[in-house]
C-alpha cells in the first residue's frame, strides 16, 4: 500500500534503561524556584512529545495551550486560586488543593479536549448503542491521559519538572479559563501541567510491588484487592502514601502501625489470602 512501511524504527537496543530512567524520575512537583525562565524552544520540544501520543481513531482530539507570558500566567494562577478556595469550602477534605505554587512556574500547559471528536470512535446501533457510547468516554479520556503523560515525561527529559493537576475541567473553572485564554465552548481543560525548576526534588513515593500488579494470561484472585483493603487505604494510609518519600512502604518508621493487619497486602504479591470468600 502507498505510504506504508515495513521497516521497524531504528531504536537503540539499550533504549529501555534510558526510558525507564525518565519514567522513574517523573515527579509531581509543587514547589518551584522563583525567577527562572526557559526558552520557548524547550517548551516546543516538550509539546512535540504530546503531539505523538496515541488517540482513538487517530482523532487527536486535543489542543495544548502553553502559557509562558508572565501576565497571562498570573491570570491563570488566580483562576486556580479561586478554584482551590471552592474546593476547600465545598469538597471533602483533601490535600494539595492550594495552587499558590503556580506563581513560580516557567509555563503552565493546559491540555484541552474536544468532545465533538467522539464521533470518530465506534458508534453502536440498536441495543449496542449505550455500550459503545460508554466506551467512547473511555477512549476520549484515555487518549488525553496519554498526551498528558507524554508531556510530563518530556518535561523531565528536558531537565524541568511538572505536576498533573486534574483541576480545570469543572464548569466554573473552565469558564474562567476560557475567558482568560479564549478557547472555544466545544473545548475544556482536562489536564493542567505546571512546569518549572524544582526548588525541592521529591523522593520516589510508594509503589505497589510489581509481582502484585502484574497478571499473566488471567487475573489472579489472590491479587484482587478486596473492599476492606480499599477502605483501609482510604481511611488509614492514603494521606501518608501520597507524600512519604519511600518506594517501599515497609521502610516507613511507623509501617506496622499504619498497615496493621494489611501489612502483607501492601508489601507482597498476595492481597487476598482467601480468594474463595
Amino acid at each position: 500500500m502507498s505510504g506504508m512501511s515495513t521497516d521497524a524504527p531504528a531504536i537503540a537496543a539499550d533504549a529501555y534503561p534510558n526510558l525507564l530512567e525518565v519514567v522513574k524520575a517523573r515527579r509531581s512537583v509543587r514547589k518551584f524556584e522563583p525567577g527562572r525562565d526557559v526558552p520557548r524552544e524547550t517548551l516546543v520540544r516538550i509539546l512535540e512529545a504530546g503531539r505523538w501520543a496515541p488517540s482513538g481513531a487517530n482523532a487527536q482530539h486535543w489542543d495544548f495551550i502553553c502559557v509562558d507570558d508572565p501576565e497571562v500566567r498570573e491570570q491563570v494562577r488566580e483562576v486556580f486560586l479561586r478554584q482551590g478556595a471552592r474546593l476547600r469550602a465545598q469538597v471533602e477534605r483533601f490535600p494539595a488543593v492550594n495552587k499558590s505554587f503556580l506563581a513560580n512556574t516557567v509555563a503552565i500547559v493546559l491540555v484541552l479536549g474536544d468532545e465533538r471528536w467522539k464521533a470518530c470512535f465506534p458508534q453502536g446501533v440498536g441495543d449496542a448503542n449505550d455500550e459503545y457510547t460508554r466506551n467512547n468516554e473511555n477512549i476520549f479520556y484515555c487518549s488525553l491521559g496519554a498526551a498528558i503523560q507524554n508531556i510530563q515525561l518530556a518535561t523531565i527529559a528536558c531537565g524541568l519538572t511538572s505536576a498533573w493537576l486534574s483541576g480545570g475541567g469543572e464548569d466554573g473553572t473552565a469558564d474562567e479559563l476560557r475567558e482568560v485564554l479564549g478557547f472555544p465552548e466545544t473545548a475544556r481543560p482536562y489536564g493542567t501541567i505546571p512546569i518549572g525548576y524544582p526548588s525541592r526534588y521529591p523522593a520516589s513515593k510508594w509503589r505497589r510491588p510489581l509481582e502484585q500488579v502484574v497478571h499473566f494470561n488471567r487475573f489472579e484472585p489472590e491479587q484482587y484487592r478486596p473492599q476492606e483493603l480499599v477502605d483501609h487505604y482510604v481511611h488509614e494510609v492514603r494521606s501518608f502514601a501520597m507524600y512519604r518519600p519511600h518506594e517501599r512502604m515497609e521502610d516507613w518508621e511507623d509501617f506496622e502501625e499504619r498497615a496493621g493487619a494489611f501489612a502483607p497486602a501492601y508489601t507482597g504479591r498476595v492481597t487476598n489470602p482467601d480468594p474463595a470468600r
